[in-house]
């Protein structure tokens, strides 16, 4: 199998993990007696450890050799998923995302920074290459779950049938090559703080600093939006579950179909300039699509608006490892920082709502499309 075959295969992989695992909480809860504090504890503990641990292995990336990296965080990541499969009290479920988290920073963040050494000279095309993957996985992930149930094997069946996935995969990642790696056999101490010192040196870059802050502003209209959708349909246009339910599928499905364009798209038009004209429509739409009564032109504009930002994380995190080159997995480490701040975002929108109302706290979002209008240069 090519190397950029298998290394999509991971991200879809993660996002399928990650689909399925969202939309079993429910039987996940039932299953082990979980109280809502236990839930808690089980998403944020292991994502604030993951935050800790991300950075110092994406510094790690860059100052040894990546391929052993990526190897450790595959076992762990399917190791993880084994003990999730087969456990059945909170404390084992907890430490198993504790190490699935950081696992999946290894496994998966180095293996995008890995796809984008591979090729230099087409960053957009095999980052919209590597959205369109997770895109799949996400949608296919609850998809798997529900048939699972159907035929009898459940939550624990699909964990452990996607643990051996993993394993596969893990095994397919021994042959992909990594530009680089063959010259650090050995991890030593100098090499990692020489890795720290260039990350901290490209933090004082205004084109890294750029490109990091408009990573974050662009996901009030990827993740944060998709977040809110749901509760603005039953909040502010009355619409029901069932609407609610509409709404996110359409978001979904245009999302996805929005991702399969990009890679044609960004195969014939420079990145930038997608960003922008795409940034410019994004803007009466979103408007509209907040002033316009009724369901159905909303879930139209919906999906208009799901259409447009499709290429803004992959143009984005392509040219963030434009201006690193040779030093791809720093990406990873300054990314994560980055994400630390990017997580006050949905806090602050949720402020917004509970003072003025969500329907005018969405208005936030419109911050996305113009940061881009201010941040992204006109000319390539």
């Amino acid at each position: 199998m090519a190397p950029a075959a298998v290394l999509l295969l991971v991200e879809l992989l993660d996002e399928l993990v990650s689909g399925a695992w969202a939309a079993a909480w429910p039987l996940i809860r039932t299953d082990l007696h979980l109280s809502y504090v236990q839930v808690g504890l089980l998403t944020s503990v292991p994502y604030i450890f993951g935050c800790i641990l991300e950075p110092p292995l994406g510094l790690l990336g860059d100052a040894w050799d990546r391929r052993r990296i990526v190897r450790a965080g595959g076992i762990a990541f399917a190791l993880a998923l084994l003990i999730v499969a087969f456990g059945g009290a909170f404390l084992p479920l907890l430490l198993a995302l504790m190490l699935w988290n950081p696992a999946s920073g290894a496994f998966v963040e180095l293996s995008q920074a890995t796809l984008m050494d591979l090729d230099p000279t087409r960053r957009d095309f095999n980052m919209a290459r590597w959205a369109l993957a997770g895109s799949i996985g996400a949608v296919a992930g609850p998809v798997v779950l529900a048939g699972a149930g159907l035929a009898g094997f459940g939550w624990r069946g699909v964990l452990a049938g996607l643990a051996a996935s993993s394993a596969v995969l893990v095994v397919a990642t021994w042959r992909v090559p990594v530009p680089g790696a063959a010259e650090r056999s050995l991890p030593s101490a100098r090499a990692f703080a020489a890795a720290a010192r260039d990350a901290i040196q490209a933090l004082r870059r205004r084109d890294v600093r750029r490109w990091l802050v408009l990573l974050q502003l662009a996901d009030l209209m990827i993740e944060v939006l998709a977040g809110f959708l749901a509760l603005y349909f039953v909040d502010v246009v009355g619409a029901g579950d069932a609407g609610a339910t509409v709404a996110v599928v359409v978001w979904l499905a245009a999302g996805l179909g929005g991702d399969a364009l990009a890679i044609p798209l960004l195969a014939r038009l420079d990145g930038t300039r997608w960003l922008r004209a795409s940034a410019w429509a994004a803007l009466p739409v979103l408007a509209s699509f907040l002033l316009v009564p009724g369901a159905p032109v909303k879930l139209v504009l919906l999906a208009v608006l799901a259409l447009l930002r499709s290429g803004w994380y992959p143009v984005l995190k392509a040219r963030l490892y434009a201006v690193l080159p040779e030093r791809s997995a720093t990406v990873m480490a300054l990314g994560s920082i980055a994400s630390i701040a990017g997580g006050l975002l949905p806090l602050t929108l949720a402020l917004a709502a509970q003072a003025f109302g969500l329907g005018a706290a969405l208005w936030l979002v419109a911050a996305a499309p113009v940061a881009l209008l201010v941040g992204v240069p006109r000319s390539p």
